[in-house]
């Protein structure tokens, strides 16, 4: 377990729940600022943002490499992508600071080195590494050193990438580690969001394991809960209709609302371990199988399965001694309904 702004993360913990804003704001701060108040209505814990710069995050040239294929931004320049999405560091401070009016969290993904200095500046409490750039070993580390949690997205990440990510946060002195199961796909089909891997980065790794989440609908986050996410981060917008680069695959308000709710409910279903029942429980009780008498039977009769059967309510002798007086003698007049106990037969 650790902390994020005095913020249990962990084992015993409810659920962190992270509205990631990332492009989202479409080119408007008043529009970013909304999106950190509807954040705060939908039920979220935190806001995250993204710090970088087209020319921080890539390069402005026109070669192949630089030329994205096979996602929802087809054919475009990378350069081209990353100016429209990014959010301007000048608005950083003034975002944080309506995230705190609100009670929201506020913290970022740095991308490069310079990005991490700045959100220093600003005290963030925590950071996000990318998917994209679990990769990124000297980022890692620089960002491990600052000696705040780290939460790690795993989207493209083989076992080998994993390993060393964390390593170089362990390297740096820092154990305040989460891994995030994550489908970088956009938006990503249901049936590779295989949650089973949430159990698993959490036992295999020894660290708070959730859910980065790019699939449509409260499914996936609810299934994840279930296998012990205590991180779940959800793209977040106002309304899908304002457009942008990740509006398709992004959650507006209602449905956010709708999946904190389901999660907060998975919680409460998940409950412990725990075979005492409660007080309402046990008042159930009452309408289990028990022994009753279902024919008058005389004194020095022979019990047999047709004068004594299990029926409800659970008022009379268990079931379990049906056996033990089946060819015994009444030992007293029974009344059909009657309740019994061990002493009546001989």
């Amino acid at each position: 377990m650790f902390e994020i702004d005095q913020i249990k993360i962990g084992i015993n913990a409810p659920v962190f729940i992270i509205a990631e804003l990332s492009a989202n704001h479409n080119g408007s701060l008043e529009t970013a600022l909304e999106t950190v108040r509807a954040a705060k209505r939908a039920g979220a814990d935190a806001i995250k943002l993204q710090t970088y710069t087209a020319d921080t995050i890539t390069l402005d040239a026109d070669q192949p490499d630089f030329i994205i294929q096979g996602t929802i931004w087809e054919g475009r320049k990378l350069h081209e992508l990353y100016q429209e999405a990014y959010t301007p560091w000048e608005w950083h401070a003034e975002i944080m600071k309506v995230a705190q009016e609100e009670g929201l969290i506020c913290f970022s993904s740095p991308f490069d080195p310079t990005s991490v200095d700045f959100l220093e500046t600003l005290n963030v409490p925590a950071y996000k590494i990318a998917s994209f750039e679990i990769t990124d070993i000297p980022l890692i580390e620089y960002v491990a050193s600052k000696r705040k949690p780290v939460i790690i997205s795993t989207g493209i990440a083989e076992l080998a990438d994993i390993e060393l990510a964390l390593a170089a946060c362990r390297r740096m002195g820092n154990n305040d580690i989460a891994l995030l199961k994550c489908t970088s796909s956009y938006p990503a089909p249901i049936e590779e969001a295989n949650m089973v891997m949430v159990k698993d980065l959490a036992e295999r790794f020894g660290v708070i394991s959730g859910l980065s989440d790019h699939t449509m609908g409260a499914t996936v986050p609810i299934v994840a809960t279930c296998f012990g996410a205590k991180i779940i981060e959800k793209h977040f917008i106002l309304d899908r209709s304002i457009g942008g680069p990740d509006a398709s695959f992004s959650m507006d308000e209602k449905e956010f609302t709708q999946m904190v709710k389901a999660v907060r409910e998975a919680e409460k279903a998940i409950g412990a371990v725990d075979y005492q029942l409660t007080e309402k429980q046990q008042k159930g009780r009452d309408f289990c199988r028990s022994l009753y008498v279902v024919k008058d039977i005389k004194v020095g009769e022979i019990i047999t399965k047709e004068n004594i059967k299990s029926k409800r309510p659970g008022f009379s002798l268990h079931p379990k001694y049906y056996p033990q007086i089946i060819g015994k003698r009444a030992n007293r007049d029974l009344q059909i309904g009657e309740r019994i106990e061990l002493t009546f037969f001989d």
